[in-house]
């Protein structure tokens, strides 16, 4: 059976059965062997000299040179037109893909009789000149070629590409293979983190890094992952937040300090949250949470500019302005203004429960009543923020690690930014009180003791760093896989990450 080159065995409606495809991995190791057996084993290439990638042949190519240019291109084979004594094949590099005319008479006969074996897939050096074909494209005219690495397996079929989502998400590199437009995303959130870098360093904060198995998983309200360390014999959790390491450090001087990292929380999966996933934090000292709207607003403009070239994006359809100032609005107006209560009026815990019960809100008897009140703007006001805005002053019992506001005890001084109906980053004037942060914890411990998984434990550590000297500050921490995805106009998490948390097959 010889290989059908344009096999593609992931594509729904099967065109291969099993025996087919097991008839063709029989096929290339057969050609694997009988390489190797005439001194040509291509997994012993230990390096390839390449001197341009495609797109850049391409952009430099001029019609007039007085002489052709001569360049050494590498990458996989993704398309083979063989045609007698001449063939033409095109192949992917790190930057993008360029036509190969490859002909006997430059190459030899005995290369060429070896070359027209070699499979889709395949990894290969090419060196020769550039030129513009007949048809106008412009090309790699074949002087050398060698084999650096066999491909065992087919790729999917050129035509139909990679389509199945789960198969994407589990195969990564097929569909950095096969959909050129995945390795684009992904070119592009390194910019963005970059260009983040970028931002931050220039305002003189300094990036760190601190631990990620704690004793203490807080800083966010998240289930842990757990984990148990042998040597020690202690339990640890995986981090669900980088705030009270972060505090710390701004309690040793440490004015201006970001990091950006992976976090952990054990919750479900969906189009916006995995398991695991990017968060960055950033604390300054002698500001609040005014000085970090401003710097959010700033910086979100700034990675726009810089990574698209305009602060107006698109995602899915819908147009998004950060050149504009951000809307600024408080949590019990926004609640006002799309669901008609006003909890300015509501003075009891009964009366929350009674007016969640009238607009058919689900509570549970552990809430509170700045609780019902996020449940209210949960239901009826995310979903309309679409255009970049600041909600800010939120109820305390969902803000344990807060500054009251000082004329309203009951609020603290705290905001989400929220763009698409997305919350893209949270903010507070952090709570350096370390006798109110006690208090804070031992409600948190009754939270946790009635039943809310999500509740913090009291970290002993960290209110001793508050003991000994915390200045006003204003911190925030932002969700680098969204603004990914708002940036790239990608329609899900899983799309913004590499190798996204996915169920075992088995």
């Amino acid at each position: 059976m010889a290989e059908n080159q344009n096999i593609n065995p992931e594509i729904e409606n099967e065109e291969i059965s099993e025996q087919e495809l097991s008839e063709i991995l029989k096929i290339r190791r057969e050609k694997l062997a009988d390489m190797c057996e005439a001194g040509n084993n291509p997994f012993e290439k230990v390096k390839y000299d390449f001197t341009a990638y495609s797109e850049d042949i391409k952009a430099e190519f001029k019609d007039d040179e007085e002489e052709p240019r001569t360049v050494r291109v590498a990458g996989r084979i993704m398309t083979f037109r063989v045609m007698g004594k001449a063939s033409f094949i095109t192949i992917a590099d790190g930057k993008g893909r360029i036509q190969c005319y490859v002909r006997v008479n430059d190459v030899g006969e005995e290369v060429y009789a070896g070359f027209k074996k070699w499979d889709i897939g395949d990894i290969i050096g090419v060196e020769g000149f550039v030129f513009r074909t007949r048809m106008g494209e412009i090309s790699v005219h074949a002087t050398k070629i060698e084999m650096l690495s066999k491909s065992l397996r087919p790729l999917p079929e050129k035509f139909h590409g990679l389509t199945n989502t789960d198969t994407r998400y589990r195969q990564r590199y097929l569909d950095l293979i096969m959909n050129p437009e995945v390795k684009d995303t992904f070119v592009k959130r390194s910019r963005i983190i970059s260009t983040i870098r970028k931002f931050l360093d220039a305002q003189g904060f300094i990036e760190v890094e601190t631990p990620i198995l704690v004793a203490n998983a807080g800083g966010a309200s998240a289930r842990p992952f757990e984990t148990h360390h042998n040597a020690l014999n202690e339990d640890f959790k995986l981090r669900i937040s980088l705030e009270l390491y972060l505090k710390r450090l701004i309690v040793g001087g440490i004015d201006r300090v970001y990091e950006i990292g992976r976090v952990f929380r054990n919750e479900g999966c969906d189009t916006r949250h995995n398991p695991e996933f990017t968060l960055m934090e950033l604390y300054q000292a002698y500001t609040d949470y005014h000085g970090m709207m401003d710097l959010t607003e700033n910086m979100f403009r700034y990675v726009a500019q810089e990574v698209l070239g305009t602060t107006t994006i698109t995602y899915n359809g819908i147009e998004m302005d950060l050149g504009k100032p951000f809307e600024r609005i408080t949590v019990l107006d926004a609640v006002k203004k799309y669901s008609g209560v006003d909890f300015r009026e509501i003075k009891t815990l009964e009366e929350a429960r009674a007016v969640a019960k009238e607009h058919h809100i689900e509570y549970e008897e552990r809430h509170k009543k700045g609780d019902i009140l996020n449940l209210f703007f949960e239901e009826f006001v995310e979903e309309h923020l679409i255009q970049p805005t600041f909600v800010m002053d939120h109820p305390i019992e969902i803000s344990p690690l807060t500054k009251k506001k000082p004329e309203d005890p009951e609020y603290v001084e705290r905001f989400e930014m929220f763009m698409n109906g997305w919350e893209m980053c949270n903010a507070y004037s952090e709570l350096n009180d370390p006798i109110d942060q006690r208090e804070r914890f031992a409600a948190q411990e009754e939270a946790l003791a009635a039943g809310d998984e999500e509740a913090n434990h009291t970290d002993e550590d960290f209110l001793n760093a508050l003991e000994i000297g915390m200045p006003p500050t204003g911190g925030i921490g932002y969700g680098i896989d969204r603004l990914c995805m708002l940036l790239t106009d990608s329609a899900a998490i899983r799309d913004v990450l590499l190798f996204p948390t996915m169920k075992r097959l088995d």
